[in-house]
């Protein structure tokens, strides 16, 4: 797991273990369901609750199977609250045109651009070395992306010529990392996640669109559906596990539905008129 799950693993035990009364062999789920009060009591949303529940569940897991200590898992199944399903928010293709007609940088379109053609995620560009460019071929190497996984993904030709125009003008530099801070303190230094948020957050208000890293991948992804790319295609393009969560764009792609329903409707309304022309003869 990366550094950060790690971190919010062992931020989230320690919360809990302040928070007990009695010695961790002797927890039952009866204290889980009050420490989840508790959680609520602070207001937290349901989604950090159950982060909190996970890391209880698999602290207990690990104490049994790698400890050997004979115990129930108090954070049994069950005790997860539920959650909302919003469907992935995309921008209208206007919206998109707006949004980067804002974008003055070069470095910050190279950035929006491989989000928004690409489907990188926003950790992955901050992550993206110059080995990992690949321009014969047109495709970049996603090196322990989200789950530690790697995959291919392929480059169009806008934001090819966007992170070319960035690299030119790019300092010479012995770091491997391709985005670099350009002012202050940390110039010359690999630009971070949130200081990639911070751009994205400056030209939304700039633009006066309202939009996220994860938007613009959300976008890319709708966009091919509507162009009708292969689900499985787009699958691994974002390096989603489950085709399940690349379905939830299925409900966004209002087009792609409507030629399906109108392709698939012509050819019954012609099958229907001939069944009924023959009705008619007899």
């Amino acid at each position: 797991m990366s550094k950060h799950t790690i971190k919010n693993y062992l931020h989230r035990l320690k919360q809990f273990m302040v928070w007990i009364a009695v010695p961790v062999e002797s927890v039952s789920s009866e204290e889980v369901k009050n420490y989840i009060d508790v959680l609520l009591d602070k207001r937290l949303a349901p989604q950090t609750i159950n982060g909190h529940i996970i890391s209880i569940r698999r602290f207990y897991t690990y104490l049994k199977d790698e400890e050997g200590l004979q115990m129930k898992n108090p954070a049994i199944r069950g005790l997860a609250l539920r959650l909302p399903r919003p469907l992935p928010q995309h921008l209208r293709d206007s919206d998109v045109v707006l949004f980067l007609k804002s974008v003055k940088k070069d470095r910050d379109m190279a950035i929006f651009m491989l989000m928004l053609r690409c489907g990188l995620r926003v950790e992955e560009v901050a992550n993206l070395t110059l080995d990992a460019i690949d321009y014969r071929r047109s495709q970049i190497m996603i090196k322990c992306g989200k789950g530690a996984k790697d995959r291919v993904v392929y480059i169009s030709n806008d934001a090819a010529e966007a992170l070319a125009i960035y690299l030119h003008q790019r300092p010479v530099t012995r770091e491997r990392k391709i985005f670099l801070v350009e002012k202050g303190r940390c110039k010359g230094k690999p630009i971070s996640v949130r200081g990639i948020q911070k751009r994205i957050e400056y030209y939304a208000r700039k633009s006066g669109i309202k939009v996220s890293c994860h938007q613009l991948r959300h976008t890319m992804a709708t966009q091919l559906l509507n162009a009708d790319a292969d689900l499985v295609t787009i699958q691994d393009l974002l390096g989603h596990n489950r085709i399940k969560t690349t379905q939830r764009y299925c409900k966004l792609s209002n087009r792609k539905a409507q030629r399906d329903y109108y392709q698939a409707m012509t050819t019954v309304m012609k099958r229907t008129a001939i069944d009924n022309a023959s009705k008619l003869k007899h």
